[in-house]
């Protein structure tokens, strides 16, 4: 019954392998630093430089606040478990790192759609474009992605927390997230697996299908570009943001739209470190270190 429920959970993470332990400390340490340092920059350079007061550096600022608490819920309690011997989390720590990483989490799902509309607007319809992403819009753009997500978050760790886990508070996992808490409910889950399954769905590859569709008239558009060097320059852009896509997504598909019975605890968590640290710290390097307007803001 009820008993563990206000008690603590034990995140397992890989203490059974003190070597890989330290290895992620200092992997995490390097990442989240980088994520810091990174995302910070983007915000203090687009909110400093009227000139890029644009709808993409609108989203992109949204990214990178969005990125810097997405890893802040998760990063810095990783690193104190692979520091201490006792792997506890309070039941209230686990209920909010729950609810904010997966609200965090499908905030960027929307967010990188939201940004890769933005794209095809500028590139495809760039007579129209400050017609077509108004303020308002980009407001509401952004403002709705928020929403929708938390929303959805509060239902799925209530309908997570509602069942019974007779006492079972050993996580296997590096935080607490859905999938994993679902492995210690002594009743069955499936009702909760295809309610998760479905909004995996909504959340991952709606999106992702609407980033490839705005891409693909992106690289049509791009064909037809006269000039090699512009062509080039459009492509290194475009290509870079769909490497990091496809890392986020892939890695979140993985973990989201398959059974947690079938789901391999190790693969798990390796895969999870991907979509809470590193996609992150890579989203900032990726739109900026190929960005001449970002060097330009940065040197003035």
């Amino acid at each position: 019954g009820n008993q563990s429920s206000l008690g603590q959970f034990i995140l397992l993470g890989v203490s059974d392998r003190p070597q890989l332990e330290l290895l992620l400390f200092v992997l995490i340490l390097i990442s989240y630093s980088m994520t810091l340092l990174g995302n910070t920059t983007i915000i203090v350079v687009s909110w400093l430089d009227p000139h890029l007061h644009t709808p993409m550096y609108f989203f992109l600022s949204n990214l990178s606040f969005l990125d810097l608490c997405y890893t802040t819920s998760v990063g810095p309690q990783m690193l104190l478990n692979f520091h201490s011997t006792h792997k506890s989390i309070s039941w209230a720590g686990c209920v909010a790192q729950l609810y904010i990483s997966l609200s965090l989490g499908c905030t960027e799902c929307l967010l990188l759609a939201i940004m890769a509309y933005d794209r095809y607007a500028a590139i495809c319809q760039p007579l129209r474009y400050t017609h077509i992403m108004s303020r308002r819009l980009c407001l509401q753009l952004a403002a709705t992605a928020w929403l929708c997500s938390f929303g959805n978050s509060m239902l799925q760790t209530i309908l997570t927390l509602r069942l019974p886990r007779c006492g079972r508070n050993q996580i296997e996992h590096l935080f607490c997230e859905v999938p994993a808490l679902l492995k210690l409910a002594c009743v069955d889950t499936s009702a909760n697996e295809a309610e998760l399954l479905a909004s995996a769905v909504i959340f991952l590859l709606v999106p992702l299908g609407l980033i490839l569709v705005s891409y693909g008239y992106i690289g049509s558009a791009v064909l037809k570009i006269r000039s090699s060097k512009g062509r080039l320059k459009a492509f290194n852009t475009c290509a870079s943001h769909l490497a990091v896509v496809s890392l986020f997504y892939g890695t979140g598909i993985s973990m989201y739209l398959q059974p947690p019975s079938s789901y391999s605890q190790d693969r798990g968590k390796m895969v999870s470190l991907f979509y809470t640290m590193v996609t992150p710290m890579l989203n900032p390097l990726i739109y900026t270190l190929r960005n001449k307007e970002v060097h330009g803001a940065l040197q003035r």
